[in-house]
């Protein structure tokens, strides 16, 4: 009788695949996951902490840390994540060995509510928490200003965060009951009156043409209103 040596390598290759598949599968099942590795990405790293994240990340009521590697669903723990307020997006991943990680990525604010309610607007127009652990340096909103209507003041504070000039100098903005907008600058005591949003862009440029010409003739403290209204001029009403 002929020996099929081929045959015989053949069963031997897939009995040991079988064994290192069923050793590894054990010793996968024995992992402990330990001590998330937390990075946040980006520049904005202040307004939720590492040890923030680690409390977000459970499973079964018990932190991650130290829990079988088979019961972690990763896309719950992203879910956990991206739920909390201060979040942009969060991603999680988890290494052969059982090494955790969640990457990070927080929201901007861009202006402060500070009505019956206090909570920041991020650059995409949402609603973002105060922090207990920093407090941005933002324009505050204040006047007639509904949670769920943001769309109008996110709009003119956008503009702020985007113009050097108003970023460095606007310190409240005012959405008045008609929704037309008013802010304050810094180191003065006037009203700029901005009315709608119609014409934005030129109504912001009129308003620095106004400014350097003021200041150059030191005349800024001798006005009360400053109004934009009309696209083609602004009309000042002095104290």
């Amino acid at each position: 009788m002929k020996i099929n040596y081929n045959y015989i390598k053949v069963i031997i290759l897939i009995g040991v695949v079988g064994f290192l598949f069923a050793f590894s599968n054990h010793r996968n099942k024995d992992r402990i996951v330990g001590e998330p590795s937390i990075n946040f990405l980006g520049e904005n790293k202040l307004f939720i902490t590492e040890t923030n994240v680690s409390k977000l990340l459970i499973v079964n009521q018990e932190p991650v840390s130290k829990q079988p590697k088979e019961i972690i669903d990763l896309n719950e723990l992203e879910f956990a994540l991206n739920s909390n307020p201060m979040i942009k997006e969060a991603q999680v991943f988890m290494s052969v060995n059982g090494g955790l990680s969640a990457e990070i990525e927080q929201k901007r604010p861009i202006a402060r509510v500070n009505t019956n309610a206090s909570y920041y607007i991020d650059d995409e127009g949402g609603f973002m928490p105060l922090s207990y652990n920093y407090a941005a340096r933002v324009p505050l909103v204040t006047g007639n200003i509904d949670k769920n209507k943001l769309q109008n003041v996110f709009q003119f504070a956008k503009a702020v965060d985007e113009d050097d000039f108003l970023k460095k100098y606007v310190i409240e903005i005012r959405q008045n009951n008609d929704n037309t907008i008013d802010f304050k600058i810094r180191k003065s005591d006037f009203i700029v009156h901005v009315g709608t949003l119609k014409q934005l862009e030129k109504k912001i440029n009129n308003f620095k043409a106004f400014y350097q010409k003021a200041f150059k003739d030191k005349i800024l403290d001798s006005y009360a209103v400053v109004n934009l209204k009309f696209d083609k001029q602004v009309i000042c009403t002095k104290k």
